[in-house]
C-alpha cells in the first residue's frame, strides 16, 4: 500500500474515533524515522483541546490502530497533537477558531490581505470589523504572531486572555 493510500485509509479509520470524542480530525501524516514511522494525528475543536482530551483520544487511536493492519509490521510512534499557530487556515472552522487574531491571507486572485478576524460566517470572514471577504476567495491564511500584545485585547480561544503566542498547543 502506497503512502497516499495508507494516509487515506488512516483518515477513514481514525476519523470516527476522533469524532466520537467530540473532536475534529485535522490531519494525519506518516513520516519515516530510521526503521520506524511516526504517525502524527492532529485534532482540534472550537475552544481548543486539553492535555487530558489529547491523552484520551490518543488511547482510542492507539487501540484502533492495534485492531487493524494498516501500518504493516514496521514499528511506529504515535503522536496525537493539536494544531500550532503556524497551521494554515483553509477551512471555515479554522478561520472561526482564529477569531480575534491577526492573520495574513493569500487571495484566489494572487493578492494578499492582512487584518484581525472580527467575525466569521458560513460564507465570509470579516477583518478589522470593516472588510468582508468571501471564504471562496481565501486560498489560505496564517496567524501572525504578536509579541507584547496586551492580555485583555482578546484572543481566538474564547477570549481567555492568553497571548496569541500561547494558543499553539503543538509541541
Amino acid at each position: 500500500m502506497g503512502s497516499d493510500a495508507r494516509r487515506g485509509r488512516l483518515v477513514e479509520l481514525l476519523g470516527p474515533v476522533v469524532e466520537a470524542k467530540g473532536l475534529d480530525l485535522e490531519d494525519v501524516t506518516i513520516t519515516s524515522a530510521g526503521r520506524r514511522r511516526i504517525v502524527r494525528v492532529v485534532v482540534d475543536r472550537d475552544g481548543g483541546v486539553t492535555v487530558d482530551e489529547i491523552a484520551d483520544v490518543s488511547r482510542s487511536v492507539s487501540d484502533r490502530l492495534d485492531e487493524v493492519d494498516v501500518l504493516g509490521d514496521a514499528p511506529y510512534v504515535l503522536e496525537v497533537t493539536s494544531p500550532g499557530v503556524d497551521r494554515p487556515l483553509t477551512e471555515q472552522r479554522h478561520w472561526r477558531r482564529a477569531r480575534g487574531l491577526l492573520v495574513k491571507a493569500v487571495l484566489r486572485d494572487g493578492g494578499t490581505v492582512e487584518g484581525r478576524i472580527t467575525d466569521v460566517t458560513e460564507t465570509e470572514v470579516e477583518l478589522d470589523g470593516t472588510r468582508r471577504i468571501p471564504l471562496a476567495d481565501l486560498v489560505k491564511g496564517r496567524v501572525q504572531l504578536e509579541f507584547g500584545r496586551p492580555r485583555d485585547a482578546g484572543t481566538a480561544r474564547g477570549g481567555n486572555g492568553k497571548d496569541a503566542l500561547a494558543i499553539g498547543d503543538e509541541g
